[in-house]
């Protein structure tokens, strides 16, 4: 049995199958009134659970926008399907993470795998949508974070939610695009917006409340949900304040021999430049600055060419 202490009971999904989409797993509520284009993905790993709870959760609540029309999206459910919590870790995919194939020439390309499949499905859905919400969930103990892509304009709606604490602006990833960052979501002169919370460790109980608590306070900021709603629903206190950490470059493993060489944590910070970092076969990762925060270390699963860690900046207020 894993030693990994499991709180989040994994939902039943069968019941949300069968949708009015044409795709399984994929419901859309339409006010019929004026107003934004909601997107709600959640299961972008499929053993990032909290996301799946959050949106059973909003389905049994018979949940109705007020205006505009909101699209509910179970996407890896092919890699939810085999978790097991003795192996909690074997189903973040399938073959490949789903969440690196969402550039056109990916999309649009020969290649298959389970992944690209369902994100060919769900394609049309995340290109209608005009606001994004990615629930997800992290492999290593850490509090939540709001990973705004790569432009500012989504750094700004995170404050506007109000919620994480803590905000992130990275480089992307080497290993393909993410959906936070394509088209019009990537592009700072669109009106397009898109966040992707990492709502803590996968399996804790906390993730869940946080799952929930970000997504009934963005279909507040959205205009789907009246303040009455949201108030009756929240979860959470606002923190005091947030934060925004800016990545100048992500620790991309180059050999399958990569090894951090200090004890690392999310958010911890590194107090002086040229601090040795990691081993990499030959290659020794340094610190590029002083208060070096590192953000979201991990090396499982890790394989060359994955990201071990971006290195950023706490920005001053």
């Amino acid at each position: 049995m894993s030693a990994i202490a499991i709180e989040l009971r994994a939902p039943d999904l069968a019941p949300w199958r069968a949708s009015n989409t044409g795709v399984d797993w994929v419901h859309r509520v339409d006010s019929g009134r004026p107003g934004a284009e909601v997107m709600v993905q959640a299961l972008t790993h499929g053993n990032e659970i909290c996301g799946a709870i959050a949106l059973d959760w909003l389905l049994r609540d018979d949940f109705e926008p007020v205006q505009g029309a909101l699209t509910l999206a179970f996407a890896n459910v092919a890699a939810f399907q085999r978790f097991d919590p003795a192996d909690p870790y074997a189903s973040r995919c399938v073959d490949e993470d789903y969440n690196r194939v969402w550039d056109d020439a990916t999309l649009d390309g020969a290649r298959r795998s389970v992944e690209l499949e369902r994100a060919r499905a769900l394609r049309p859905w995340v290109d209608r949508a005009e606001l994004l919400l990615d629930l997800h969930s992290m492999s290593e103990p850490c509090r939540p974070l709001m990973v705004c892509g790569r432009v500012d304009k989504n750094a700004d709606y995170a404050r506007a939610l109000g919620m994480p604490a803590d905000l992130l602006i990275d480089t992307g990833h080497a290993a393909g695009l993410r959906m936070i960052d394509r088209g019009g979501f990537g592009d700072p002169a669109s009106p397009k917006k898109a966040l992707l919370i990492e709502c803590g460790f996968h399996w804790e109980r906390a993730a869940a409340e946080v799952a929930i608590d970000a997504l009934v306070r963005f279909l507040g900021l959205t205009g789907l949900a009246d303040a009455d709603w949201v108030a009756a629903r929240s979860r959470l206190p606002l923190p005091r304040r947030q934060r925004l950490v800016r990545v100048t470059e992500a620790v991309v493993a180059q050999s399958a021999d990569f090894r951090f060489l200090i004890p690392v944590a999310g958010f911890a910070t590194v107090a002086r430049a040229g601090t040795a970092l990691a081993q990499d076969g030959d290659r020794v990762w340094l610190t590029p600055y002083d208060d070096c925060v590192l953000v979201m270390p991990g090396t499982r699963n890790l394989k060359p060419g994955g990201t071990a860690v971006r290195l950023g900046r706490f920005e001053s207020e």
